[in-house]
């Protein structure tokens, strides 16, 4: 056991969520391939201060870990010098979704319809009009197809002009250039009475079915918009300060840390704080996974985004604005989001080779088509047909929309992903290790021995800065004899150990027997013991209780082959009794913080993959040398802030939903990688041999991506 660090006698509360090191959110609505995130990534990096830039193509946003000098202006500038449209984004929020689709829905009825009126001319074209006739209806054709071709195709245009004007390429370059030499090849046949004037259709049909797939991908990453979108939903706009016994209606985002609020039953906490009057229940369920309502009184801390259901209350605010509980698990979960693995970085690189080869290619098929045949009509076709059929999007989605998608998936089970690389390493694991006292227990120890009533005060003195479930123990029997705590001095923590302190400069010791009193012998009790100079130890023996759901973790966990054992700091007997209930064979008590770095490391160097479970001070070397790691919500800030996830709720059920969902995760990433290289192997050769037209390549693109954003989204395995 440890008579951990700084921090709560009462309940823990959910507030003290670690901030993470995002500094500045760039929306960035131009970005559409692994090519574009490796120009902003790339260009994002050469600016001087920025320690670390991730790009998220599903959310369109760009994560930057700056220092404090770096100005978003400076970024927004470097990115406009790139070619792409940025704009700063609250942490919080997903930009322009709703604007964005409704702008493509508009361009997409706009091409649909001339292309619809553009084919029906071209029936009486093929139907074998005369000559006159036909260039009549050419020309009619070319007024219809030039005015919704500029319109309709103007985010193609726009973003290559970007980029072509920023001294690079994109994805966009190709495809505006095929529209356009569809449009003006078309055109000059039109003025010329040459049939190929019929391409009016064609380049309508590319600008509809490429606005088409972009839309329908843009609802796919809106379904599968970030969990960090759903905490933004949570927060509530306005709040009820109170001031001079009077509400105002103030901005939620204007509250500061002092401030008073009235929330009144069926609205949300604008602001983390404690409830100054009333009783009440609150839906914690977006925050904490639970579904029953959780009662709260006075005195107890409250979260922003919980909603209140019965009673008004009185909540005086102690973290508001960007620093609550909502906004800090949203900045984790968008940082989440952006995680980069061995398959993400193989993408960014295949993409970087995107713009110099496929215009390569669109070249070498118009030159060779135009050599071999002397149509240069038709070597056009085939050059453009390369262009459109090999863009790179489906590449470029393959992993960041599973990695969304798996993320919100975990944080609607209860669990926090923190890590970019959480979700490849967990589906790695063959081994769960858990703590004992807080993880596989409840953490609500109940002092069994009768001290005495000095004793009692004294020990709950040293225990007051502590957050061990054994600490919040002795704090609370004392509470329920109406003792108060002794005030101590110079109280000191000792890892995996117990608490120092001095009183009338007599030196106090609070924690493991064997650490207070090493000479004496120790029960196999779970018990702390407290000593006074040199006075005898006064021994504290604790019972304690399996989480409810402990077992039914462990069960399904062994039913997918994975392993199961406990490390536990705590006496012999009691780690005996859990592994007992829990029928383990690999129990280890009396194990040190040390003991449990080594015990990993022995796992690792035997080829085992282990996810360390823990929450105290002597977890936290364990948790950071594990191949991956997960603390209670409870858990100790320093546990938390290294846990790759962090348990929301306080079921341990969603441990193995986690493992599962993250392995298939992994086989989405795999998946999605050989649909988008399957389909270039197919594709471009294809198109190359003449056998795809511009038409059929806009469709084969569309498809490609939406296959690999079906594929992201399929809950089966």
């Amino acid at each position: 056991m440890t008579m951990a660090c700084a921090g709560c006698v009462a309940t823990p509360s959910r507030r003290d969520v670690a901030p993470v090191a995002s500094d500045i959110v760039l929306h960035l609505p131009d970005i559409h391939c692994a090519a574009c995130i490796g120009a902003v990534e790339d260009g994002l990096a050469r600016v001087q201060g920025v320690r670390d830039v991730r790009v998220n193509l599903s959310q369109k946003r760009a994560f930057v870990a700056a220092a404090p000098e770096v100005n978003s202006d400076v970024l927004i500038g470097r990115l406009a010098a790139l070619g792409h449209r940025a704009q700063l984004l609250d942490g919080t929020q997903v930009a322009g979704q709703g604007a964005v689709g409704q702008d493509l829905l508009m361009r997409i009825g706009v091409a649909g319809f001339a292309m619809m009126n553009v084919m029906l001319l071209s029936v009486a074209v093929w139907a074998g009009a005369a000559e006159s006739t036909r260039q009549v209806f050419h020309l009619v054709a070319a007024a219809i197809s030039l005015p919704a071709v500029a319109f309709s195709a103007r985010p193609f245009f726009a973003s290559a002009y970007r980029a072509l004007a920023a001294g690079r390429l994109n994805m966009d370059v190709p495809i505006a250039l095929a529209i356009g030499l569809s449009a003006l090849v078309s055109l000059v046949g039109a003025l010329s009475g040459s049939d190929r004037a019929s391409w009016f259709d064609a380049a309508l049909a590319l600008t509809f079915f490429l606005l088409l797939g972009r839309y329908l991908d843009h609802l796919g990453r809106y379904a599968a918009r970030s969990a960090a979108a759903d905490l933004a939903a949570l927060a509530t706009p306005q709040a009820l300060l109170m001031r001079d016994g009077r509400e105002h209606v103030v901005r939620a985002d204007t509250l500061l840390p002092g401030d008073v609020v009235r929330v009144t039953p069926g609205s949300r906490i604008p602001a983390d704080g404690v409830i100054l009057e009333g009783s009440s229940e609150l839906d914690c369920a977006a925050l904490t996974g639970e579904t029953a309502p959780d009662p709260r009184q006075r005195g107890q801390d409250v979260a922003a985004g919980e909603m209140n259901l019965i009673a008004p209350l009185l909540v005086r605010c102690t973290r508001a604005g960007t620093d609550t509980t909502l906004r800090r698990l949203a900045d984790l979960i968008a940082q989440a989001e952006m995680q980069k693995s061995r398959y993400s970085g193989l993408a960014d690189r295949a993409a970087r080779l995107y713009a110099p080869v496929v215009h390569l290619l669109g070249l070498a098929a118009f030159a060779g088509w135009w050599g071999a045949t002397g149509d240069a009509g038709r070597a056009i076709e085939v050059a453009v047909s390369v262009l459109v059929i090999t863009c790179p999007c489906a590449l470029g989605l393959a992993v960041p929309a599973v990695s969304t998608v798996t993320t919100a998936r975990l944080f609607r089970l209860g669990l926090l992903v923190k890590s970019r690389t959480a979700l490849e390493r967990l589906a790695e694991i063959d081994e769960v290790v858990f703590d004992k006292t807080g993880t596989l227990t409840t953490g609500l120890a109940v002092l069994e021995t009768v001290p005495s009533d000095h004793d009692l005060m004294l020990a709950a003195g040293l225990a007051a800065g502590s957050s061990h479930p054994l600490s919040r123990a002795l704090c609370a029997a004392a509470a329920e004899r109406g003792l108060a705590p002794v005030a101590v001095q110079d109280v000191a923590e000792v890892a995996g150990c117990g608490v120092t302190a001095s009183l009338d400069r007599v030196s106090l010791r609070l924690g493991r027997p064997e650490w207070v009193a090493p000479d004496r012998t120790a029960s196999d009790r779970s018990e702390v013991w407290l000593q006074r100079g040199t006075d005898a130890p006064v021994v504290f023996a604790f019972s304690e209780q399996l989480r409810p759901d402990a077992a039914a973790c462990v069960a399904a966990l062994r039913a997918d082959g994975i392993g199961v054992a406990l490390l536990s700091g705590d006496a012999p007997a009691a780690v005996a009794r859990i592994a007992r209930a829990l029928d383990l064979n690999e129990a280890q008590a009396r194990v040190t913080p040390e003991g449990k770095v080594a015990w990993l490391q022995a796992r690792a160097a035997a080829g085992r993959r282990v996810l360390m479970v823990g929450d105290g001070l002597n977890d936290t070397g364990a948790l950071a040398v594990a191949h991956a790691s997960l603390a209670p919500s409870t858990a100790l800030d320093a546990a938390r802030s290294l846990a790759d996830v962090v348990l929301l709720s306080d079921s341990l059920l969603p441990i193995p939903g986690a493992l599962a969902q993250s392995r298939r995760a992994r086989r989405r990433m795999g998946q999605n990688m050989a649909l988008a290289l399957g389909y270039n192997l197919v594709s471009v050769p294809l198109a190359l041999a003449g056998l795809a037209t511009p038409l059929i390549a806009a469709i084969a693109m569309s498809t490609s991506s939406l296959t690999v954003s079906a594929n992201a989204m399929r809950s089966t395995s």
